[in-house]
Protein backbone atom coordinates (compact mmCIF):
# COMPACT_ATOMS: atom_id res chain seq x y z
CA UNK A 1 0.00 0.00 0.00
CA UNK A 2 1.45 3.32 -0.99
CA UNK A 3 0.30 6.36 1.57
CA UNK A 4 1.01 10.06 1.19
CA UNK A 5 0.65 11.69 4.47
CA UNK A 6 -0.64 15.51 4.74
CA UNK A 7 -0.36 16.19 8.31
CA UNK A 8 2.67 15.37 10.85
CA UNK A 9 0.02 13.85 13.24
CA UNK A 10 -0.80 11.07 10.28
CA UNK A 11 3.20 10.53 9.49
CA UNK A 12 3.84 9.71 13.35
CA UNK A 13 0.77 7.35 13.47
CA UNK A 14 1.82 5.42 10.74
CA UNK A 15 5.37 5.21 11.63
CA UNK A 16 4.44 3.99 14.89
CA UNK A 17 1.98 1.42 13.35
CA UNK A 18 5.51 -0.03 12.03
CA UNK A 19 4.31 0.89 8.63
CA UNK A 20 7.11 3.74 7.44
CA UNK A 21 8.04 1.84 4.56
CA UNK A 22 4.73 2.34 2.69
CA UNK A 23 5.21 5.92 2.66
CA UNK A 24 5.75 7.43 -0.30
CA UNK A 25 5.21 11.02 0.29
CA UNK A 26 4.18 13.63 3.25
CA UNK A 27 3.50 17.09 3.87
CA UNK A 28 6.60 19.99 4.32
CA UNK A 29 6.18 19.80 7.91
CA UNK A 30 6.17 16.15 8.74
CA UNK A 31 9.47 16.10 10.87
CA UNK A 32 9.29 12.89 12.45
CA UNK A 33 10.92 9.93 12.73
CA UNK A 34 13.62 12.67 10.62
CA UNK A 35 15.41 8.86 9.52
CA UNK A 36 12.38 8.24 8.32
CA UNK A 37 10.58 11.49 6.53
CA UNK A 38 14.14 13.13 5.67
CA UNK A 39 14.42 11.16 2.15
CA UNK A 40 10.71 11.52 1.10
CA UNK A 41 8.89 13.77 -1.16
CA UNK A 42 7.22 16.62 0.01
CA UNK A 43 3.65 17.99 -1.41
CA UNK A 44 3.44 20.79 0.35
CA UNK A 45 2.58 22.95 3.75
CA UNK A 46 -0.33 21.09 5.48
CA UNK A 47 -2.56 23.67 4.65
CA UNK A 48 -1.17 23.85 0.84
CA UNK A 49 -0.90 20.25 0.01
CA UNK A 50 -0.94 20.06 -3.88
CA UNK A 51 -2.97 17.64 -5.12
CA UNK A 52 -1.09 17.05 -8.45
CA UNK A 53 2.32 16.23 -6.16
CA UNK A 54 0.03 14.06 -4.56
CA UNK A 55 -1.58 12.17 -7.61
CA UNK A 56 2.14 12.04 -8.94
CA UNK A 57 3.20 9.63 -6.72
CA UNK A 58 0.09 7.01 -6.76
CA UNK A 59 -1.07 6.70 -3.65
CA UNK A 60 -3.30 3.94 -2.61
CA UNK A 61 -4.42 5.89 0.47
CA UNK A 62 -4.29 9.57 1.74
CA UNK A 63 -4.22 10.48 5.38
CA UNK A 64 -5.53 13.95 5.31
CA UNK A 65 -7.00 15.96 8.48
CA UNK A 66 -9.93 18.93 9.42
CA UNK A 67 -8.03 19.28 12.23
CA UNK A 68 -7.88 23.09 12.11
CA UNK A 69 -9.33 26.05 9.46
CA UNK A 70 -8.18 25.73 5.97
CA UNK A 71 -7.76 21.70 6.22
CA UNK A 72 -11.01 21.44 4.47
CA UNK A 73 -9.62 23.04 1.64
CA UNK A 74 -7.24 20.39 1.07
CA UNK A 75 -9.20 17.73 1.49
CA UNK A 76 -11.59 18.86 -0.96
CA UNK A 77 -9.23 19.33 -3.64
CA UNK A 78 -7.81 15.68 -3.00
CA UNK A 79 -11.56 14.50 -3.39
CA UNK A 80 -11.68 16.48 -6.29
CA UNK A 81 -8.49 14.83 -7.92
CA UNK A 82 -10.29 11.85 -7.44
CA UNK A 83 -7.79 10.12 -4.36
CA UNK A 84 -8.94 7.81 -1.86
CA UNK A 85 -8.35 9.97 1.48
CA UNK A 86 -9.18 9.44 4.93
CA UNK A 87 -9.24 12.63 6.97
CA UNK A 88 -10.18 12.50 10.83
CA UNK A 89 -11.25 15.70 12.48
CA UNK A 90 -10.26 14.83 16.44
CA UNK A 91 -11.74 16.90 19.13
CA UNK A 92 -10.96 15.04 22.33
CA UNK A 93 -8.48 12.66 23.40
CA UNK A 94 -10.62 9.62 22.92
CA UNK A 95 -11.26 10.76 18.98
CA UNK A 96 -7.45 10.63 18.66
CA UNK A 97 -7.14 7.08 20.03
CA UNK A 98 -10.28 6.22 17.75
CA UNK A 99 -8.48 7.65 15.00
CA UNK A 100 -5.21 5.63 16.10
CA UNK A 101 -7.68 2.39 15.46
CA UNK A 102 -9.14 3.62 12.08
CA UNK A 103 -5.58 3.78 10.40
CA UNK A 104 -4.58 0.74 12.27
CA UNK A 105 -7.67 -0.44 10.05
CA UNK A 106 -6.98 0.74 7.02
CA UNK A 107 -3.37 -0.09 7.05
CA UNK A 108 -4.33 -3.85 7.88
CA UNK A 109 -2.53 -3.53 11.63
CA UNK A 110 -5.43 -3.52 13.84
CA UNK A 111 -3.83 -5.18 16.72
CA UNK A 112 -0.66 -2.70 16.49
CA UNK A 113 -2.84 0.02 16.58
CA UNK A 114 -4.96 -1.50 19.86
CA UNK A 115 -1.52 -1.59 21.49
CA UNK A 116 -0.40 1.72 20.88
CA UNK A 117 -3.54 3.55 22.26
CA UNK A 118 -3.53 1.09 25.66
CA UNK A 119 0.29 2.42 25.74
CA UNK A 120 -1.35 5.67 25.39
CA UNK A 121 -4.26 5.39 27.76
CA UNK A 122 -1.41 3.25 30.25
CA UNK A 123 0.43 6.61 30.73
CA UNK A 124 -2.14 9.39 29.94
CA UNK A 125 -3.51 8.93 33.58
CA UNK A 126 -5.88 11.21 35.29
CA UNK A 127 -4.14 12.93 38.19
CA UNK A 128 -6.32 12.79 41.46
CA UNK A 129 -4.33 14.87 43.78
CA UNK A 130 -4.41 18.31 41.94
CA UNK A 131 -4.29 21.49 42.82
CA UNK A 132 -6.24 23.27 40.08
CA UNK A 133 -4.04 25.90 39.25
CA UNK A 134 -4.99 27.37 35.40
CA UNK A 135 -2.68 27.17 32.56
CA UNK A 136 -3.16 29.02 29.15
CA UNK A 137 -1.73 27.75 26.29
CA UNK A 138 -0.78 29.93 23.22
CA UNK A 139 -1.01 28.04 20.05
CA UNK A 140 -0.33 31.84 18.75
CA UNK A 141 1.05 35.06 20.07
CA UNK A 142 -0.47 37.77 17.83
CA UNK A 143 -3.29 37.36 18.51
CA UNK A 144 -3.41 35.09 21.21
CA UNK A 145 -4.92 31.68 20.01
CA UNK A 146 -5.45 28.90 22.45
CA UNK A 147 -7.72 26.00 23.11
CA UNK A 148 -11.06 25.32 24.18
CA UNK A 149 -12.98 22.42 25.27
CA UNK A 150 -13.17 20.72 21.79
CA UNK A 151 -9.31 19.78 22.24
CA UNK A 152 -7.73 16.84 23.04
CA UNK A 153 -5.25 19.34 24.56
CA UNK A 154 -8.28 19.97 27.57
CA UNK A 155 -8.40 16.55 28.58
CA UNK A 156 -4.44 16.08 28.48
CA UNK A 157 -4.78 19.47 30.90
CA UNK A 158 -7.70 17.65 33.10
CA UNK A 159 -5.46 14.43 33.31
CA UNK A 160 -2.55 16.46 34.70
CA UNK A 161 -3.81 18.31 36.87
CA UNK A 162 -4.40 21.56 35.69
CA UNK A 163 -7.22 24.02 34.53
CA UNK A 164 -7.83 25.00 31.10
CA UNK A 165 -9.20 28.38 31.98
CA UNK A 166 -11.05 28.57 28.80
CA UNK A 167 -12.09 24.76 28.31
CA UNK A 168 -15.96 25.88 29.05
CA UNK A 169 -16.01 27.73 25.62
CA UNK A 170 -17.36 24.97 22.79
CA UNK A 171 -14.67 25.43 20.54
CA UNK A 172 -11.48 23.80 19.39
CA UNK A 173 -9.72 26.89 19.72
CA UNK A 174 -10.24 30.92 20.21
CA UNK A 175 -8.29 34.21 19.15
CA UNK A 176 -8.29 36.05 22.53
CA UNK A 177 -7.74 39.98 23.27
CA UNK A 178 -4.74 40.89 25.38
CA UNK A 179 -7.42 42.10 27.46
CA UNK A 180 -9.01 38.77 27.95
CA UNK A 181 -6.28 36.81 28.68
CA UNK A 182 -5.85 39.57 31.06
CA UNK A 183 -8.83 38.99 32.67
CA UNK A 184 -8.67 35.80 32.54
CA UNK A 185 -5.74 35.92 34.63
CA UNK A 186 -4.34 32.30 34.49
CA UNK A 187 -1.65 30.74 36.81
CA UNK A 188 0.41 29.94 34.12
CA UNK A 189 0.97 30.25 30.66
CA UNK A 190 2.68 27.78 28.08
CA UNK A 191 4.02 28.35 24.75
CA UNK A 192 3.28 25.93 22.00
CA UNK A 193 3.58 28.12 19.09
CA UNK A 194 2.51 26.32 16.12
CA UNK A 195 4.49 26.09 12.99
CA UNK A 196 7.22 27.63 15.30
CA UNK A 197 11.04 25.60 15.91
CA UNK A 198 11.05 24.74 19.40
CA UNK A 199 14.49 26.85 19.94
CA UNK A 200 12.37 29.85 18.72
CA UNK A 201 10.11 30.35 21.50
CA UNK A 202 10.19 33.68 22.98
CA UNK A 203 8.74 33.57 26.65
CA UNK A 204 9.95 37.11 26.44
CA UNK A 205 7.21 37.96 23.78
CA UNK A 206 4.73 37.08 27.07
CA UNK A 207 6.49 38.84 29.76
CA UNK A 208 7.02 42.08 27.92
CA UNK A 209 3.49 42.60 27.05
CA UNK A 210 2.25 46.15 28.68
CA UNK A 211 -1.67 44.85 28.85
CA UNK A 212 -0.11 41.75 31.37
CA UNK A 213 2.31 43.57 34.13
CA UNK A 214 0.07 42.74 36.54
CA UNK A 215 -1.18 39.25 35.55
CA UNK A 216 -0.17 36.44 37.78
CA UNK A 217 1.78 34.60 34.75
CA UNK A 218 3.97 37.98 34.71
CA UNK A 219 4.29 38.64 38.12
CA UNK A 220 5.44 35.07 38.98
CA UNK A 221 7.19 34.71 35.82
CA UNK A 222 5.64 31.46 35.16
CA UNK A 223 5.64 31.47 31.08
CA UNK A 224 7.05 28.02 30.10
CA UNK A 225 8.17 26.36 26.14
CA UNK A 226 6.15 23.08 25.57
CA UNK A 227 6.80 21.89 22.24
CA UNK A 228 4.25 22.28 19.36
CA UNK A 229 5.25 18.46 18.58
CA UNK A 230 3.92 17.35 21.77
CA UNK A 231 0.79 19.13 22.22
CA UNK A 232 -0.50 19.71 18.67
CA UNK A 233 0.03 16.55 16.88
CA UNK A 234 -2.92 14.12 17.79
CA UNK A 235 -0.59 11.53 17.46
CA UNK A 236 1.07 8.92 20.19
CA UNK A 237 3.77 12.09 21.32
CA UNK A 238 0.81 13.25 22.73
CA UNK A 239 2.05 11.34 25.92
CA UNK A 240 4.98 13.36 25.89
CA UNK A 241 2.93 16.64 26.54
CA UNK A 242 0.80 15.00 29.32
CA UNK A 243 4.45 14.31 31.05
CA UNK A 244 5.57 18.16 30.49
CA UNK A 245 1.63 19.15 31.58
CA UNK A 246 2.20 17.00 34.36
CA UNK A 247 5.82 18.43 35.43
CA UNK A 248 3.79 21.94 35.24
CA UNK A 249 1.18 20.93 37.57
CA UNK A 250 3.93 19.85 39.79
CA UNK A 251 5.54 22.96 39.57
CA UNK A 252 2.72 25.21 40.25
CA UNK A 253 1.34 23.46 42.98
CA UNK A 254 4.60 22.95 44.83
CA UNK A 255 5.02 27.03 44.80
Amino acid sequence: MRIVSTTCSNTEIVCALGCEQRLVGVDNHSDYPEEVVKNLPRVGPDLGADPEKISALKPDIVLASLTVPGHEKVVQSIDDAGLRYFAPEPTCLEDVYQNIMDIGELLEVPERAKSIVQEMKDAIQPTLDTAGKSLLIQWWPKPVIAPGKLSWVNDLECAAGLVNPIGERDVKSTPLSDDEVREINPDAVAISWCGVRYEKYRPDVVYRNPAWQNANFVKNRKVFCISEAYLGRPSPRLVEGYKALKELAIELAND
